[in-house]
């Protein structure tokens, strides 16, 4: 699971948010969270993407086999909302 946390975190009313990496949605043009891959591991039918966030630091992401990046490329992520797991500053889950 990813985490983040400050601004990120914030708009959920969070201390903390987690988000798994099949649930960010990328985009090469535009989406909230802005990044550069380190590393685009195409595995077939899936490509796991270790892409630097500025402010936030490394997030793994997952997509589909066919996503047309590469190392040093600019992405941007949405996280799904349905899907954001929020932690108050104890670390404790926050449930809705």
């Amino acid at each position: 699971m990813n985490f983040a946390t400050g601004a990120f975190a914030e708009p959920y009313n969070a201390h903390t948010i987690g988000i798994r990496p099949e649930h960010l949605k990328l985009s090469t043009t535009t989406g909230p969270w802005k990044g550069v891959v380190g590393v685009a591991e195409h595995l077939g039918s899936d490509t796991f993407l270790h892409i630097h966030v500025d402010g936030i630091g490394l997030v793994t992401a997952r997509v589909g086999g066919d996503f047309p990046v590469n190392h040093g490329d600019t992405v941007f992520l949405t996280p799904d909302e349905g899907r954001v797991h929020r932690f108050d500053q104890a670390g404790k889950a926050i449930r809705s």
